[in-house]
């Protein structure tokens, strides 16, 4: 009874070890992605600034102003390690928090946790 339960495990585990993200893999330049603002009001993903420089910056030290923001992707790389890494820009052509014209963000943990989706 344990060989079975292990070897069940085994195949379980090996049958999950491939599988990558599918959305990941679609994104290309030109596409339309929306901003999800999380509730810990905290962004690992998505490289914005922390609150107090925007507030140094003379923004308004919030997230708001960016939830639900249709964004642009401007360029798609993958690093090393396979993750993707994008840079968005808002489409409507403002700057984010008045002083940041384009932003870095890991595409395929930003899409896993929700802090982007696509459109």
């Amino acid at each position: 009874m344990k060989k079975l339960t292990f070897l069940l495990f085994l195949a379980f585990s090996f049958s999950f070890a491939n599988t990558t993200n599918p959305i990941s893999q679609d994104v290309q330049v030109g596409d339309e992605l929306v901003i999800n603002v999380q509730k810990a009001d905290k962004f690992n993903h998505v490289d914005f600034p922390r609150l107090n420089f925007i507030v140094k910056r003379g923004g308004i030290g919030n997230y708001s102003s960016v939830d639900g923001e249709v964004v642009v992707v401007k360029n798609v790389t993958t690093n090393n390690q396979g993750n993707t890494q994008v840079t968005l820009e808002r489409k409507n052509g403002k700057k984010f928090f008045g002083y940041l014209n384009a932003v870095d963000a890991d595409l395929t943990k930003a899409l896993n946790s929700g802090e982007i989706s696509k459109k």
